[in-house]
């Protein structure tokens, strides 16, 4: 039987979930919920608590790229999301086909106070479309090419 880290990583993917769904020590999010925002570490990583579970868990935000803190506006975005949302409650929406990021983090639109936090920081350019998180980049060729050579 395969085990799973709990610890370092609570989020089953959907695949996991239905093999191994009914053995998690804790509650996963299939569904949109209500949490606090109790820390916001950049522009699309906050921490969150909820009734559901005894221990406080990350969130990235869906769909969107923002500027890591070493670089260019890296903190300009963070500090403008930690205003907004930090400390308060709000409502986190899952997309159920996107529930868990490469990085075993659940992922999530952010609304709080109405808005789509995801959205808004597009908007008021702290973060990317995640498509768009290459754009304007020269792409290496090695990576581009490397399945093609042999």
């Amino acid at each position: 039987m395969f085990e799973h880290d709990y610890n370092r990583y609570p989020e089953l993917t959907n695949t996991q979930l239905q093999v191994m769904g009914l053995t998690s020590p804790h509650h996963q999010y299939t569904t949109d919920f209500s949490a606090v925002v109790v820390k916001v570490h950049d522009g699309d990583t906050i921490t969150l608590r909820s009734d559901l579970r005894d221990f406080d868990f990350p969130l990235r935000l869906l769909d969107i790229n923002a500027p890591e803190l070493n670089e260019s506006g890296g903190d300009v975005s963070r500090d403008w999301l930690k205003a907004q949302i930090e400390g308060e409650e709000v409502q986190i929406l899952i997309d159920p086909n996107q529930r868990v990021g490469k990085y075993g983090r659940l992922l999530g639109y952010v609304i709080s106070k109405g808005m789509n936090m995801n959205e808004i920081l597009i908007m008021r350019g702290y973060a990317t479309p995640f498509d768009n998180r290459r754009e304007g980049q020269i792409p290496t060729l090695e990576k581009t090419f490397s399945g093609a050579i042999a």
